[in-house]
């Protein structure tokens, strides 16, 4: 899009109404871990301390001399925690995210040349574009993040919340304008 005044999408406004599903809080939160330089580094030190603590375990069992059984089943169990609490991490923050937001029913969304505007039964919020300069699109949602320095902060708009198909391109024009659109993270 080029920005001028004769480009047709330039004040437009789209509106979203959903009622929150567990699927697209949890696609959310993954895609903003994902973007979170926090949590990537979290993320490897956690699998790091895990291969650490199988190897401490592995020497002990292969290192002549009589194994000690509590440093072999401390260490593996150490290893094993690790990657649960790492793997486990997104999911609990998902589902604590989606009781409170399940418990406002349906939910409405407005995004606009200034931002974006949420509406449930006992909260609204409006968020500008300076806080959210960063989105990504997924299959199911658009993301919308915070900048890298003030922390990991998101709002998301399902597609299926969209009153028609097409409006998607004309969000994803949207955004494009006033965000910048990062590259999807596996």
């Amino acid at each position: 899009m080029n920005g001028t005044t004769d480009d047709p999408t330039l004040h437009d406004r789209i509106e979203l109404t959903y009622l929150p599903a567990l699927a697209d809080v949890r696609e959310a939160v993954r895609v903003t871990l994902d973007a979170a330089r926090w949590w990537r580094a979290l993320r490897l030190a956690a699998y790091g301390a895990a291969a650490l603590a199988f190897l401490v375990a592995l020497l002990e069992l292969l290192l002549p001399g009589e194994p000690d059984p509590g440093t072999v089943a401390g260490m593996a169990g150490l290893g094993a925690a690790a990657v649960v609490v790492v793997r486990l991490m997104g999911w609990a923050v998902a589902r604590a995210l989606f009781l409170a937001v399940r418990a406002q029913g349906e939910a409405r969304a407005v995004v606009d040349a200034e931002g974006g505007r949420w509406a449930a039964r006992d909260t609204e919020q409006v968020i500008r574009w300076a806080m959210l300069p960063r989105y990504a699109e997924t299959d199911r949602l658009f993301v919308l993040l915070t900048p890298r320095r003030t922390g990991s902060g998101f709002a998301y708009l399902p597609k299926h919340g969209l009153a028609d198909p097409a409006d998607a391109d004309r969000l994803r024009a949207l955004l494009d304008r006033h965000s910048s659109r990062l590259r999807r993270h596996a």
